[in-house]
C-alpha cells in the first residue's frame, strides 16, 4: 500500500510525545509538537514553583517532580528500543552514576533523544493547547468523509514573558500525549474545606524543608483511613484516634485530564477510564486521526510508548490497517466488561499490571515492536520484588544481579554485580 504522508499535532513533548513525533517522521508525516513548558520533558522536566496559590495542585505547574525524586526501575532497562539509557562517562562531573539516578539525570536523557533525533525543530515550546475539535461533527465533513482537527493554542513571543498570541491551525490528525501525573486526584473528607491548616497534594510538594518540626499526615492511596480533619488541627481517623496536625499531604494519586479535547462526547473520562478506545490507543469512531499515547499504566516505560507511537505512525501512513470502527469497539466493550467482571475498578481499565510479556504481545501485534529481553524483564521484575517486600528505599541501593542479568549487563558493557550502598 501506499505510503500516505499527514500533517500531524502532537500534544505535549514529555516521553510519549518525543517518541510520537520520532516515529511519525519515520513514517514520512509533518509533525508539530505543542508544548506549554519552556522546554522538553513533560513530568521530567523539575520546576522547583508549586501551585501556591492552590496547594491542593489544580493551580497549572505542570511537574510533580519533587527535589530528590530518583527513579524507582533500572536505567538499564528504561531506554527507548534503539537509544539505551546509558552511564554517564567517568569524565562526566554532571552525570548520576547510579542504577537509580535522580531525575536530572532521566531529563538529560530525554534531552539528549530529542537532539539525537533531530526533533527540536519540530517542537513549540510555551505553547499551550486551548481547543481540540473536529473541523466538522461527525456525520458532517465535507472534504469526503476524511476528519480533520482545528487546534487552537496560545504562545509567548520569546520568552516566557513575552506577548502571548492565539492562533488555529488544521491537522490531517491528533496525537495526546500530555502524560498521566499533572491533574491532581483529591479525596473527600469530611471538613477538608474547613481546614484552617496547611494542606497539600503531593503534587505541590517539592523539598521537607517547610514541614521541619511539624505533625504531618500523609494521605496514601486509601483515604478511607481518615474520618474527618476538625477545624482545631485534629485530624479524626475511622478507628476513632485522632491526632492534633500541622499539615496534610495528599498523595492519593492523579485523574487523566484532557480539557483541551473536544470530541463532542465521543470520547469520555470516566474515573481515569478513557473511552472508548481499541487496545488503549485508538477511539473507534474517530480512528485513526486521533489517538492517545501514554494512558497504559504500569508498562515497560518508555517502550511501550515507543511501541504505540510506531503503530500509529504507520496507521496514518497506511503501512497497517485498523479493524473496523464496529470491531475495535466490540473490542473496548469485552475489554471493560471483563475487567468490571474480576471486580476492578474503572480506574485500573488501562493497567497492565507490570505483565511484561503481555507488553511484548501487544508490540508484536501492532507493529511488529521487538520483545524486550529476558534478561531485563529479570532486572525489572527484580527491582519491583524488593520494593514490596522491604517498603523502604533501600532497593535503590542494595541490590544482586543473577546470573541471567549479569551476563546480560555485561553484554552491553554495563557494570553488574552487587550494590550495597548508600
Amino acid at each position: 500500500m501506499a505510503s500516505s504522508s499527514k500533517k500531524v499535532c502532537v500534544v505535549g513533548a514529555g516521553v510519549s510525545g518525543l517518541v510520537s513525533a520520532r516515529e511519525l517522521r519515520r513514517e514520512g508525516h509533518e509533525v508539530t509538537v505543542m508544548e506549554q513548558s519552556s522546554g522538553v520533558g513533560g513530568q521530567w522536566l523539575y520546576d522547583a514553583r508549586t501551585d501556591s496559590g492552590d496547594p491542593l495542585g489544580v493551580a497549572g505547574v505542570p511537574s510533580s517532580i519533587y527535589a530528590s525524586l530518583r527513579l524507582n526501575t533500572p536505567r538499564e532497562s528504561m531506554g527507548f528500543s534503539d537509544y539505551p539509557f546509558v552511564y554517564p562517562s567517568i569524565d562526566d562531573d554532571d552525570g548520576d552514576a547510579r542504577r537509580y539516578p535522580g531525575h536530572a539525570e532521566f531529563l538529560r536523557y530525554i534531552r539528549g533523544f530529542c537532539d539525537a533525533f533531530g526533533l527540536m525543530d519540530a517542537v513549540r515550546l510555551n505553547t499551550k493547547v486551548l481547543h481540540v475539535g473536529l473541523l466538522a461533527p461527525p456525520g458532517h465533513d465535507d472534504d469526503g468523509g476524511v476528519t480533520r482537527w482545528t487546534v487552537r493554542c496560545s504562545s509567548r513571543r520569546g520568552d516566557c514573558e513575552g506577548e502571548v498570541v492565539t492562533t488555529e491551525e488544521t491537522f490531517d490528525a491528533v496525537v495526546v500525549a500530555v502524560g498521566q501525573f499533572t491533574h491532581p486526584r483529591l479525596p473527600t473528607i469530611n471538613g477538608m474545606d474547613k481546614w484552617s491548616r496547611r494542606q497539600l497534594h503531593s503534587h505541590s510538594y517539592r523539598t521537607p524543608d517547610s514541614f521541619q518540626d511539624q505533625v504531618v499526615v500523609v494521605v496514601g492511596c486509601q483515604s478511607s483511613g481518615i474520618d474527618c480533619l476538625c477545624e482545631d488541627g485534629q485530624v479524626v481517623f475511622a478507628d476513632g484516634s485522632s491526632v492534633i496536625a500541622d499539615a496534610v499531604v495528599y498523595c492519593t494519586g492523579y485523574d487523566l485530564s484532557f480539557p483541551f479535547l473536544d470530541t463532542g462526547g465521543v470520547v469520555t473520562v470516566d474515573d481515569n477510564r478513557v473511552g472508548p478506545l481499541y487496545e488503549h490507543t485508538f477511539p473507534p469512531a474517530l480512528a485513526p486521526s486521533l489517538s492517545f499515547v501514554g494512558v497504559p499504566k504500569r508498562v515497560v516505560v518508555p517502550r511501550f510508548y515507543e511501541t504505540q507511537a510506531r503503530w500509529v505512525a504507520q496507521v496514518l501512513s497506511g503501512r497497517r490497517m485498523l479493524p473496523s470502527s464496529e470491531e475495535m469497539m466490540a473490542w473496548a466493550e469485552e475489554h471493560h466488561r471483563a475487567r468490571e467482571m474480576a471486580g476492578m475498578p474503572k480506574r485500573h481499565a488501562h493497567e497492565f499490571f507490570d505483565d511484561y510479556n503481555c507488553c511484548d504481545e501487544f508490540g508484536e501485534k501492532h507493529c511488529g515492536f521487538p520483545r524486550l529481553e529476558d534478561w531485563k524483564k529479570e532486572l525489572r521484575w527484580a527491582s519491583v520484588t524488593r520494593q514490596r517486600g522491604d517498603g523502604s528505599e533501600t532497593f535503590r541501593d542494595v541490590y544482586h544481579d543473577s546470573e541471567l542479568v549479569r551476563q546480560g549487563l555485561l553484554a552491553q558493557g554495563w557494570p553488574a554485580g552487587s550494590q550495597q550502598h548508600k
